[in-house]
């Protein structure tokens, strides 16, 4: 939202803060002004001046020689603009030394064709006044006195405007008549509307004798007004309403479009003007538009309607598409002479779905969609009569008939001193709340010092419970007033779900990975490329065909952070993310048409290993293997077996060699690898990578293992190294937990340390080294009672070790 300074201290005109205090004071109370931009500055420099003579430049033939009066003194210029006034004209000059923000200018002395130009006739765009079309010619003033600044003759030449973001829930703030009460309540100001006068009323003339109006869809629709002004002549508007347009952004087009513009900006309500020659039928009804009508609105676009729009129409067809735009058939032209002026409330849900469905937003949506003031209708429709009476000469009926239901006031809200001080923290008396509120326009009902009830004005429609009456009084008073108190905290346990959850998250830090917030909304495309599941929550309205699914993988929000790093030209990532993948409801869910939310981490690992002092050496799957493992056993706290995917369960989307499964107690909880090229050809990816899922509900449902504490062993182990060759396609994990099993409890460890291929060891097979550690089991348990084994015990274990793994893989030992 774009504010006037200027119209704001008009409508507060006891307010004395500068444009910059102002925006702090604002800011303060929610209403955050997010830039302060200048608008004329150059209109307190440049001076009105009366034309005096013109003549032809001596050697310039597109130029004149141009002798002005500026409060008493003559100077001549050189100007190339097509339309100076004759003798007695007034023109806005800009005198040597001025510099113009707008251009970048700042006037110099200058020769032009052998004649000095004591100065420059400007025109509005070299004056930043006009967006588009200000370059035509020059400034030409009705009325003003030579030598005084433009900015004292038409004030609205120069002013500040500030840019507030507002919330949706504020729609009060789109208009300057809201954003001036919201002023006043802060800096303790009376404030009162003013009231529109009407100079010509033809008291004959009753809106409802030329046009009938008639709402079929009370539900969209609740209270439709119109008035009619007759006789109107069509022109450019006066100076100081297309500045005070121009410099809040709306282009100025003529006097009668201005005045809707004005309205909708002042009290933050659109409104749409019919030519009345063009109202087919004398007859103005609002409903819901035909199965495929089409409307061609005001930016020139036919759009075919469905009958969710809700259309005002004439005796023929629709004219406008309510709350969003006019129709090209009805708009205010050149030729316009009578105007039937419309304001009306519509709810916000049907505008809103309208402009959502025909890609449409536009001032008058921007403001519907939020929900605009329906207690105003009257206020609106006398204020642009007035105007419209004023600048164009018209003269306006004597009724203004309104339409539809009753106005219903909102209903009261209970206020508690007690409950207000609780959620503050700090004691406001009631009676300052009392008076906050009625400054904000609440109107108080009944009760004491301890509990009152308030009736909240209709242009609030945020305000409904206790709770935002005690938002408004803290954000009057002051929120910097409220003092820092550790809020009472009752601790509850962590849910187990959410336990794993953030464990999982916890060590995916430790381990060195980033966490990357993704969307839950992907494309089906991403979702193919990447083999998941197919989508089963598809979007009715998704924001953009890139978005128009839920997840059911995790990887496509991964996959494209990594693209997008990559285009920056970052090549390592280490990346995760943990949440829900929607996938098909589950078989006796207690809702069969939500889908099952499956709690998964996915991971993506990319680029080079770190090293120091060496070269770095590019990941491997390896890599993927050391930081699967290592988060499920910091998380579970029990041993992690990873086995090679069979080729009937494979996953679609890794490389067949090197894709594995991650097992705990024999549960499959996740999987690793590389990218299958394909994939990785198909996502445009650029590169390998390697990526991690794990099913956190697996590991819920397994859980965490308790933890043991066993004493220091006091006496030693014993330590055997045995080297097997086995053939490629016997996995390292399955042979260690074959070592564990045959060693039974005298085996403390069995750890993988070496891998060789080539010299003597076969074609298709590899040699596996293990180091595996052999104690008495008592030595932990019951230290009195253990002892070290002998070389003899050892010895024949190790024997029946390697003559197991020999009868069960073929293994045998590396000479």
């Amino acid at each position: 939202m774009k504010a006037s300074y200027r119209w704001l201290l008009e409508l507060c005109p006891g307010l004395e803060a500068s444009p910059a205090e102002l925006a702090e004071k604002l800011t303060r109370a929610g209403l955050e002004v997010e830039a302060l931009i200048p608008f004329g500055a150059a209109s307190k420099s440049v001076l009105v001046a009366r034309v005096e003579a013109k003549e032809p430049h001596p050697s310039r033939a597109k130029l004149q020689l141009v002798t002005v009066d500026v409060g008493g003194k003559k100077q001549r210029v050189v100007c190339g603009a097509p339309n100076v006034p004759e003798p007695g004209g007034l023109v806005v000059l800009a005198p040597l030394g001025t510099h113009l923000p707008a251009k970048n200018l700042t006037l110099e002395p200058r020769e032009i064709g052998g004649v000095v130009s004591e100065g420059m006739l400007c025109s509005e765009a070299e004056l930043g006044l006009r967006q588009t079309g200000g370059d035509a010619g020059i400034i030409i003033l009705d009325a003003g006195t030579p030598g005084a600044t433009l900015a004292d003759t038409i004030p609205e030449s120069f002013d500040a405007v500030l840019e507030i973001g507002l919330t949706p829930n504020r729609p009060d703030g789109l208009g300057h008549l809201g954003l001036a009460r919201e002023i006043a309540a802060l800096f303790g100001l009376p404030f009162a509307e003013r009231e529109s006068k009407l100079d010509r009323v033809d008291a004959a003339l009753r809106t409802e004798d030329r046009v009938k109006v008639r709402i079929d869809d009370l539900e969209r629709c609740p209270r439709y007004g119109a008035v009619l002004v007759t006789g109107v002549t069509v022109a450019p508007s006066p100076l100081a309403v297309a500045y005070r347009l121009e410099a809040l952004g709306v282009r100025s087009i003529s006097n009668v479009v201005d005045v809707t513009n004005i309205v909708m900006l002042e009290f933050g309500h659109p409104i749409h003007g019919f030519d009345l020659a063009h109202v087919r039928g004398g007859e103005i009804v609002v409903r819901r538009a035909k199965a495929d009508e089409v409307l061609e609105t005001l930016d020139g676009q036919k759009r075919k309607l469905g009958e969710d729009d809700l259309v005002i129409a004439d005796a023929e067809g629709a004219v406008a598409l309510a709350g969003v735009m006019g129709g090209a058939g009805s708009e205010l032209s050149n030729a316009t002479k009578d105007i039937l002026v419309e304001c009306a409330y519509f709810t916000p849900r049907g505008v809103r779905r309208a402009a959502r469905r025909h890609g449409m937003h536009t001032e008058s949506s921007h403001r519907f969609e939020r929900g605009v003031d329906p207690g105003d209708v009257d206020r609106v429709l006398r204020r642009t009569a007035s105007l419209l009476v004023s600048l164009a000469g018209g003269t306006a009926a004597s009724t203004m008939p309104i339409t539809g239901e009753p106005l219903t006031s909102p209903k009261p809200i209970r206020l508690r001193r007690d409950r207000m001080d609780g959620l503050l923290g700090l004691a406001i008396p009631m009676s300052q709340a009392k008076t906050i509120l009625a400054r904000l326009g609440c109107t108080f009902v009944s009760g004491d010092d301890d509990v009152a009830s308030f009736i909240p004005p209709t242009h609030r429609p945020d305000l409904a419970l206790e709770e935002d009456l005690i938002e408004e009084v803290v954000r009057v008073s002051g929120i910097d007033h409220v003092p820092s108190v550790l809020p009472p905290i009752r601790p509850q346990p962590p849910r187990h779900d959410d336990a794993i959850a953030s464990s999982v998250k916890k060590a995916a830090l430790e381990v060195g990975l980033s966490e990357a917030l993704t969307f839950a909304f992907v494309s089906r495309g991403e979702l193919s490329a990447l083999r998941a599941p197919e989508a089963v929550m598809v979007l009715e309205n998704p924001l953009s065909e890139e978005r128009n699914v839920m997840r059911t993988s995790l990887l496509p929000g991964l996959v494209e952070a990594t693209k997008r790093a990559r285009r920056h030209g970052v090549s390592d990532v280490r990346l995760f993310s943990i949440g829900a993948r929607f996938l098909a409801t589950r078989p006796g869910a207690a809702d069969p048409k939500l889908p099952h939310e499956a709690k998964s981490f996915a991971a993506i690992l990319a680029g080079s290993r770190d090293a120091v002092l060496e070269k770095s050496m590019p990941l491997d799957v390896f890599d993927a293997k050391g930081v699967a493992t290592e988060i499920v056993s910091r998380v579970m706290r029990r041993a992690v077996v990873v086995e090679g995917q069979p080729a009937s369960a494979r996953s679609a989307h890794l490389h067949p060699r090197g894709a594995a499964n991650l097992l705990v107690d024999g549960r499959v909880v996740g999987t690793f690898g590389p990218l299958h090229p394909e994939v990785i050809r198909e996502l445009d990816l650029g590169g390998e990578a390697f990526v991690i899922e794990i099913d956190l509900e697996a590991l819920e449902q397994i859980g965490p293992a308790t933890p043991k504490f066993k004493p220091i062993p006091v006496l030693p182990a014993s330590t055997r190294d045995v080297a097997l060759v086995v053939s490629d396609d016997v996995l390292a994990g399955t042979v260690a937990a074959a070592i564990r099993e045959v060693a039974a409890e005298l085996c403390e460890s069995v750890e993988v340390f070496d891998l060789f291929r080539g010299g003597s060891v076969p074609k298709d097979h590899r040699s596996l080294a293990f180091h595996v550690v052999y104690r008495d089991p008592k030595a932990a348990t019951d230290p009195s009672n253990a002892r070290t084994l002998t070389d003899a015990e050892v010895d024949a274990k190790h024997a029946a070790v390697v003559k197991a793994v020999n009868d069960r893989f073929g293994a045998v030992l590396r000479a």
